[in-house]
């Protein structure tokens, strides 16, 4: 029997070792630029794995991703066995990228510290609709806003929402605290039943996952009424 080892694939790999199967385990941090190039050519060639192919790449760049990134398309096909012109345009994309984000300023959140600053956030949304819209705004432990989201479009009088919905949203978002919000076409402010009810079941429901509901915008004709500034919550 010959003692020299037999080749694997990635698909034979242990599932821990395959860098796709790694980043959805272990999250994108625990791949190594490796890793990371081998999903990014996908392949390797025939005797080679496209982990085997990424640290051959690295090594001859000294395992630099700057020196790497001074390669051209013609380069990395001509040197590299296994490396046609899609992947390595696929890599000089990647790394053209990661250079442009370098450069790019981090995206402000708004901050919302009041509920004038929700409404602010807010009234742009459902501003003159002829029919009631609920909206949530999830924020961060800063109170910064990280996403906005549409639950659901009703009538000129009510509109239904399922509060398992807004949860699902605000967990998949790992939102620190939600804000509701919907809007009342006739310009009347006062909360019905239905928005009361609404406003305890959704917060009951987030104080099991240690989310707050911190207020419920209802906005009219150029004002609003605040469930936390009346004490409603």
């Amino acid at each position: 029997m010959s003692d020299v080892p037999q080749y694997q694939s990635i698909k034979e790999w242990s599932i821990d070792d395959r860098p796709r199967e790694k980043m959805l385990a272990k999250g994108r941090q625990s791949l190594t630029d490796s890793e990371l190039l081998a999903i990014i050519l996908g392949s390797g060639s025939r005797g080679e794995s496209a982990v085997e192919l990424s640290k051959r790449i690295l090594a001859d760049h000294k395992y630099n991703l700057n020196e790497l990134g001074k390669i051209s398309i013609k380069d990395l096909v001509k040197k590299y066995k296994g490396v046609g012109e899609a992947k390595a345009i696929n890599i000089i994309a990647a790394l053209e990228l990661g250079r442009r984000r370098q450069n790019t300023d981090a995206l402000e959140r708004t901050a919302v510290k009041s509920s004038k600053d929700a409404y602010n956030v807010l009234y742009p949304l459902v501003a003159d609709l002829p029919h009631e819209e609920f909206w949530i705004l999830l924020c961060n432990r800063a109170n910064k806003v990280i996403h906005k989201q549409s639950i659901g479009q009703g009538g000129v009088s009510s509109v239904v929402v399922d509060a398992k919905i807004v949860m699902k949203c605000a967990l998949e978002y790992l939102a620190s605290s939600i804000i509701l919000c919907h809007n009342h076409p006739s310009g009347n402010l006062k909360p019905s039943n239905e928005d009361i009810r609404l406003t305890q079941k959704v917060k009951e429901a987030a104080l099991l996952f240690d989310i707050i509901v911190s207020d419920h915008i209802i906005i009219g004709d150029n004002a609003y009424y605040s469930f936390a500034d009346e004490g409603m919550l």
